[in-house]
Parts: structure tokens; C-alpha cells; sequence
């Protein structure tokens, strides 16, 4: 990872769930740099933390104590809209369930976060821009290999088209960092392998920063790096 420029910087992490009864630390004075175009599977058994560990690094989650640099801007100290914002713009999400509006076509689907972006909502007779919008959706969807099917309502797609247009939805305003929760957990082993080989070819196309909880070996084996979490520290798997 030489001359590459660090983009996540998780310093000095702290992070806990309290119940009635029990307290479970989940990162204590944690560590972890990620680099900018790097590919990482967080591994381990259920239940260590790792959708938590993304959640912090996507600002889904707050850390309890310590700091979250992103291209060296400390994030942790944003306020909630503002946050709000620099997800929109800088990170790209995957989840197991894909989070699809059912009763919208996969191009409506994928245009929404630029349409956020650009607070379209708000201007609706901004012809223009709505046709810049919808162009770099219809070419993400191409991209995915969906380029037939963009008419087609998300309830109409098979599971694994319907994982395409979702990872065509995170990439749509060509984030940095692309974070993705056991993306194929839900596929079977074809279609798996289809989105292992797609994210990876997206990757070295995009020179985007790709992070990936996974129980799947055959994925995890395709990144550069494996973590996992052991005694609220980030190791190397």
C-alpha cells in the first residue's frame, strides 16, 4: 500500500451497547486505516461487531469516544445534517436486503440519490438536470448488465437483478468508499459469484475504496485484506 492515500482513519475507537443488564464492548482504543482504491473483508464469527464496524464507518453509527477521519476530515464532529450530506455524496451502500422501493422501476430507484444530491425534489422544473440525473443512472444500470430491464419495477426482478440495481444505486454518484453487509447473502451461488466478479471489476474502474462484511469465503478471498474484531481491537484475520 505504498504512496497510497489514507481515506478512513478510525482512531482511538470506543463502542458499546448497554442493556438493563449487561454491557457488550464492541471496540475499545480501536484502530484501522484504510487506503484509498483498497479492497477489505471484515471476517469472524456472528455477533462480534462487524455490521456495527461498518455502520461506524459509513456514519450510520456513532462512536461512543475517538475520532473518524475521512481524507483527514475529522467526521465525527459533523452535525446530523451534515452527515446526512456527506454520505450522499462520499459513500455508496450494499445490504443483504437490498432496500429497494417496490412499486418503482430499477432507473427510478437508482436516480434517487443524485435527485437528493441535487435537492431536484425541490426544483421541479429543472429539465436539465433531471437529464443529467437520469442519464448517469441509465449508464450505472448498463454497467450492472441491466440496461434491458430499467423500465421494469424492482418487484419484477430476480434476486440477483435486484442486487444489481442496488449496487448500481450506491455507485450512482461515483462514491469514494463503497461499504456492502453481506451483499450476497440472500443470492445463490451463481448469482454470487456475479456480483463477486462485478464489485471487483468496479473496483479498478472506479478506483473506488471497496469494504465488505462477508461470512462468504469465495469473496472475502478475492479482497486485498481481511479484518476481524478480537477484544474490541481491529486485527488482521
Amino acid at each position: 500500500m505504498d504512496n497510497k492515500k489514507t481515506i478512513v482513519h478510525l482512531k482511538s475507537a470506543y463502542k458499546e451497547f448497554v442493556s438493563n443488564d449487561s454491557t457488550i464492548k464492541i471496540l475499545e482504543n480501536a484502530d484501522l486505516i484504510i487506503e484509498k482504491g483498497e479492497t477489505i473483508a471484515v471476517v469472524g464469527a456472528s455477533g462480534i461487531g462487524k455490521s456495527t464496524l461498518l455502520n461506524i464507518i459509513g456514519t450510520l453509527d456513532q462512536l461512543d469516544k475517538g475520532n473518524l477521519f475521512f481524507n483527514n476530515e475529522d467526521i465525527s464532529l459533523l452535525k446530523d445534517f451534515e452527515l446526512a450530506r456527506f454520505r450522499n455524496i462520499n459513500i455508496g451502500f450494499v445490504f443483504q436486503f437490498h432496500h429497494l422501493l417496490f412499486g418503482f422501476s430499477a432507473l427510478e430507484n437508482v436516480m434517487i440519490p443524485c435527485m437528493i444530491h441535487s435537492s431536484i425534489f425541490k426544483h421541479h422544473d429543472n429539465k436539465e438536470k433531471y437529464k443529467n440525473i437520469k442519464d448517469s443512472a441509465l449508464q450505472i444500470l448498463n454497467r450492472v448488465g441491466l440496461n434491458n430491464r430499467v423500465s421494469s419495477r424492482v418487484e419484477d426482478l430476480s434476486g440477483g437483478e435486484q442486487q444489481r440495481v442496488a449496487l448500481a444505486r450506491a455507485l450512482v454518484n461515483s462514491p469514494d468508499l463503497l461499504l456492502a453487509d453481506e451483499p450476497t447473502g440472500n443470492l445463490d451461488k451463481k448469482n454470487s459469484q456475479g456480483v463477486h466478479q462485478l464489485i471487483s471489476e468496479l473496483n479498478e474502474e472506479m478506483g473506488m475504496t471497496v469494504v465488505i462484511v462477508t461470512h462468504n469465503e469465495e469473496l472475502a478471498g478475492l479482497l486485498e485484506r481481511q479484518i476481524t474484531i478480537a477484544d474490541g481491537k481491529i486485527l488482521a484475520a
